[in-house]
């Protein structure tokens, strides 16, 4: 859906990369927010613009912002998904990683490409999170790329029950699990051998890693599943990890429940946005081809 109107009134920035450029990019983005007229606050990472009175807490941005800008790569950006994309702040992407799959603007394109999405020339993508929960463990975990049930050490197995919807799928003995939505499908389970799914498929893919079975295959489920791991550890520890953050030991038996959560993510991307077209800057999709 494209917007026709402008709807941004109030615009935060945040950074959680280290590259060198973050601190010039945002005084950019300072500086155009500022001339369209949009009042910008600034999280606690971008302390060194030394605009003391812009810096404000979590709390107030959630609260207060209509979109948040996330300068670096896509690390940033899970971060900034997790914190405040899942508190309902539309989020807008500035590239200055590698991939950036959920990044869009070029830190060349800056300025035009802000002030095209300012002016309300932009597209909604709305991305789904995981929610996990672990037995004897009262805190939810959210991730919007994947979750990684793994053994933490090189050629180690560990062994688990997989069930769908309470149906007993198999018995792994494996490095250990991936489960990931369509946004983390060009993500580590891509790394893993496991399938791109367009963003639009409303479906989570389950790859285990390094399977002991010859016959194992990354498994495709809809998203009103409820996917249960029962983790069976004897001596060696368990790690389960959300975006490759919030790691985690297991120890001993744990049951593992992974759903699609209630809070969803809109990603704001520049009208030109093309997932097929990311799919062949990003992956290398036809190089070596000439045109005819």
């Amino acid at each position: 859906m494209v917007r026709k109107k402008k709807v941004f009134a109030t615009v935060a920035l945040s950074s959680s990369s280290q590259d060198r450029r973050v601190i010039s990019i945002a005084k950019q983005c300072l500086e155009v927010l500022s001339s369209q007229g949009m009042k910008v606050i600034l999280d606690e990472s971008l302390s060194l613009l030394k605009s003391e009175n812009r810096i404000s807490k979590e709390e107030y941005i959630v609260s207060n912002s209509d979109l948040l800008v996330a300068i670096g790569g896509d690390g940033t950006m899970l971060n900034c998904s997790r914190k405040y994309g899942s508190q309902g702040i539309p989020i807008l992407g500035i590239n200055l990683g590698n991939l950036g799959f959920l990044t869009d603007l070029a830190p060349e394109d800056l300025t035009s490409g802000l002030i095209k999405v300012l002016e309300g020339h932009y597209i909604e993508d709305k991305r789904f999170f995981l929610e996990t929960s672990i037995s004897g463990n009262s805190e939810k975990y959210i991730a919007l790329n994947e979750v990684v049930i793994h053994s933490g050490a090189i050629a180690q197995l560990i062994e688990f029950d997989l069930f769908i919807n309470k149906v007993f799928v198999y018995r792994q003995k494996a490095d250990g699990l991936i489960v990931s939505s369509p946004t983390g499908s060009t993500a580590y389970s891509l790394s893993g051998g496991g399938p791109i799914v367009h963003p639009d498929v409303d479906a989570f893919t389950l790859l285990p890693m390094l399977p002991q079975s010859l016959s194992s295959s990354s498994l495709l489920v809809k998203t009103d599943s409820t996917i249960r791991v029962d983790l069976i550890l004897s001596k060696q520890k368990g790690h389960i990890s959300f975006d490759s953050h919030d790691s985690l030991i297991l120890r001993g038996e744990n049951q593992i429940t992974i759903k699609k959560a209630k809070a969803s993510l809109k990603l704001i991307h520049p009208k030109d946005h093309d997932f097929f077209a990311s799919c062949r800057n990003k992956l290398g999709w036809s190089s070596g081809l000439k045109k005819n």
